[in-house]
């Protein structure tokens, strides 16, 4: 294709992509409230559904703010040629391909990061403080966002310099090698997230002596799971919502919980959630996840080698000249239906892998404990209890709450 089709497609993929998500919201937060179900009785009131539905329109409104504000700028970096006005403005002081790059996504990282910044502002201090959810301050606001972009100049730079290295060197053929860095990369990010990563953001303590972890250690002991590493977060840090989540392999396994979720749970329920996270790992979950993670960027790096040398590419986005930075993010957008299939069909899987965990919690443990702390859960973070079906077949990769309730109770 000539530089003006490939110029008129971004444009129409871009909008598609903005026009079908806005639907697909749409429909979603205004599908009419059934009545109460018997099972939330005592944990659900009028009152508090009509507040989980005002939350979920603030939430549309917002993003239709953001998404419309977001659309509107990318159309217009395409429409009139700032991508490439941006290469060529660099080209006249950095000669070198690989510096070039660099720079150049920079710079793009940093432009989108600032526009960001307000709006992540008014979500974190007026939305989700106005709906109770809020705990985080401003210094701790800046500070996530100073330790952020140090992350993104070392780990992000670290990785986009070899990714570049490879493609000067090996041409069409860095994809393969590159999927191999990139799968190393995540193995390691599995196994030492939350013991380099998350501590910089967060304090993570040893759960203490007590009836919960001797609850906790017991019920391990009877499913046969080693379990020696159990922490506790100071989710509280940030936000009064609680969760759990699992990390790493073998000795380095790891099960972190949010203070948040001790507070607002009873003991028999914190097991129950546990016994959760355990059947994922039980259940191959997380090696499975992993695979396809690694699959999925074979797809994407083999693809982008497709169209990393592309002029025309480059040309459609205002370059005057072949960019492999121009190539980059005009193979992103073109990716987005493809990512968005593949999104639906991770989706698919998660959602099988919720409710097979689920199973296993029920069967090792019990049922009606987990059945109680998902509603609690549910409730105090304003969760959409009757989604609509296409918003949850696309986006969701947790199962609605009424359908996993249905086969825990």
């Amino acid at each position: 294709m000539d530089q003006e089709t490939i110029k008129y497609l971004l444009l129409l993929v871009v909008s598609f992509n903005f026009i079908f998500e806005k639907i697909i919201n749409y429909l979603n937060v205004s599908k009419k409230s059934e009545p109460i179900p018997p099972t939330l009785q005592g944990y659900l009131d009028v009152d508090k559904l009509k507040k989980s539905k005002s939350y979920q329109r603030v939430g549309y409104q917002f993003g239709l703010v953001t998404g419309t504000f977001t659309f509107v700028i990318t159309l217009l970096l395409i429409g009139f040629g700032l991508f490439g006005w941006l290469d060529e403005w660099l080209r006249q002081y950095i000669q070198n391909p690989m510096l070039l790059t660099l720079a150049y996504f920079s710079i793009v990282f940093i432009g989108s990061d600032i526009l960001s910044i307000p709006f992540d502002y008014y979500q974190t201090f007026k939305i989700e403080n106005d709906f109770g959810f809020n705990t985080s301050t401003v210094k701790t606001f800046f500070l996530d966002k100073v330790k952020g972009y140090l992350l993104s100049i070392i780990i992000g730079g670290a990785l986009l310099a070899t990714l570049l290295w490879l493609i000067l060197e090996l041409s069409q053929d860095f994809w393969w090698i590159f999927w191999i860095v990139a799968s190393l990369f995540m193995l390691l990010a599995n196994l030492f997230y939350s013991g380099l990563i998350l501590p910089l953001f967060n304090k993570l303590t040893p759960l203490e002596e007590g009836e919960l972890k001797d609850a906790i250690t017991s019920y391990a002991t009877s499913v046969g799971f080693s379990l020696k590493n159990v922490f506790v977060m100071d989710g509280s840090k940030r936000s009064s919502k609680g969760n759990a989540f699992f990390s790493g392999f073998g000795k380095r396994k790891k099960v972190v919980l949010f203070d948040t979720l001790i507070k607002q749970h009873t003991q028999e329920e914190l097991v129950a959630v546990l016994a959760h996270e355990i059947g994922h790992y039980q259940k191959g979950h997380i090696k499975t996840g992993m695979l396809a993670g690694v699959i999925q960027t074979g797809l994407i790096l083999y693809i982008l080698s497709l169209f990393i040398f592309s002029e025309p590419l480059s040309l459609a986005l205002g370059g005057n000249q072949m960019a492999v930075h121009l190539n980059i993010i005009g193979f992103t957008m073109l990716f987005t239906p493809i990512s968005m299939i593949i999104g639906v069909g991770m989706n698919y899987l998660s959602r099988k892998n919720e409710f097979e965990a689920d199973a296993f919690a029920k069967t090792t443990y019990s049922g009606p404990p987990l059945a109680k702390a998902l509603k609690t859960l549910s409730v105090k973070t304003l969760s959409d209890i009757d989604p609509h079906p296409l918003f949850v077949f696309i986006n969701y990769s947790h199962p609605p709450l009424l359908k996993r309730l249905e086969k825990l109770e």
